[in-house]
């Protein structure tokens, strides 16, 4: 029996979801979610075979809540749902952690393939082969490489340092105790960085330096 957990903030959804999955012998659906913090907490408490989660949920998305849950278990399996498909969605699943995506407007039969697929321990993306999997992953890292070459090239050696902490996602108070410096100066650095990188928002900066700190450390 796969011990299944279901993350979707849209509740029609979310419910012709579970009906579909409850009407397999092979699955049991142990856990429902509606966020990205929900479902941290429900797959603490439950530990499932597997998540089936969407995407995009308020507050913390589905992917983040992966890298959160996969900071302290490695082997969390999860299956992702979304409207869209493509090569970049696929690569920022894999990034995350993820073992497959599918899209919302799936068959049924090929939805309940894909999750018994990755219960199994194996991967699903739309279709993909491990070679066309491995082939995006290489092209975007590339791309990615080029990017972060020119424009990190920009930052200050302390501004590099405070990105490396940004990875970490904490406060910019922790940053600035762990240089001590003022709080004050850790977030105008921190502005600048932004502006550096043409990034648009926190979330954006606080995923740049995870990639960052990722080819760092290689």
């Amino acid at each position: 029996m796969i011990r299944l957990l279901l993350a979707d903030d849209h509740n029609l959804f979310r419910e012709l979801l579970l009906t579909m999955l409850n009407s397999d012998s092979d699955i049991t659906v142990v856990a429902e979610a509606e966020d990205g913090a929900s479902l941290i907490s429900k797959y603490n408490e439950n530990k499932p075979d597997i998540i089936l989660s969407d995407i995009s949920m308020p507050g913390k998305s589905g992917p983040d809540a992966i890298r959160s849950i996969a900071r302290k278990d490695k082997l969390v399996k999860v299956l992702f749902l979304s409207q869209h498909t493509g090569d970049d969605y696929i690569y920022s699943v894999i990034q995350a952690g993820g073992s497959g995506l599918v899209s919302k407007n799936i068959m049924r039969s090929e939805l309940l393939l894909a999750i018994k697929t990755v219960a199994r321990g194996k991967r699903y993306f739309v279709g993909k082969t491990e070679e066309e999997l491995k082939a995006i992953k290489k092209r975007f890292n590339l791309i990615k490489a080029k990017e972060r070459k020119g424009n990190v090239g920009e930052l200050t050696k302390k501004e590099k340092e405070i990105l490396l902490l940004v990875s970490e996602n904490i406060s910019s108070q922790d940053i600035a105790d762990k240089l001590k410096l003022s709080i004050r100066t850790i977030e105008s650095h921190r502005l600048n960085i932004i502006q550096k990188l043409h990034l648009k928002s926190l979330p954006g900066l606080i995923g740049y330096a995870r990639d960052y700190a990722r080819q760092h450390s290689e």
